[in-house]
């Protein structure tokens, strides 16, 4: 059963992604800021890391780029969702490897097509 690692500060969010994906057919681990999605990040391999920008502790962009200098972590795709649509915050999370960026609120289905189509890809 292919991972998807959840990050993200709002207990609401974090559920309602996991109960999606869970349906869909992914296992699902669940983190509440950057440093304890680090700690998850590093203990298993995820098909698909999805993170939140503003978060207590670390931030989804600065994790993002943690995670994109560890080499067990380097190639795991990784999708921030966010409520910020700033373009200097887009750019900086395309730079450090980001695959996608979406906008909250977001279907619940675009999220598992997005997830199959990265763990997909993760896969070649």
């Amino acid at each position: 059963m292919k991972e998807v690692l959840i990050v993200d500060d709002s207990q609401t969010v974090r559920r309602e992604l996991s109960e999606g994906l869970k349906q869909a057919g992914f296992g699902v681990v669940e983190a509440g800021d950057g440093i304890s999605g680090l700690e998850r990040a590093s203990e298993r391999d995820f098909a698909l890391i999805i993170l939140d920008v503003n978060m207590p502790r670390m931030n989804g962009l600065d994790m993002l780029d943690h995670l994109h200098r560890d080499p067990k972590t380097a190639k795991t795709p990784v999708v921030l969702l966010t409520t910020e649509a700033e373009p200097a915050l887009m750019d900086r999370a395309r730079q450090a490897g980001a695959k996608g960026w979406l906008i909250k609120p977001v279907p619940i289905t675009h999220i598992v097509k997005t997830a199959r189509a990265l763990a997909k890809q993760a896969e070649r």
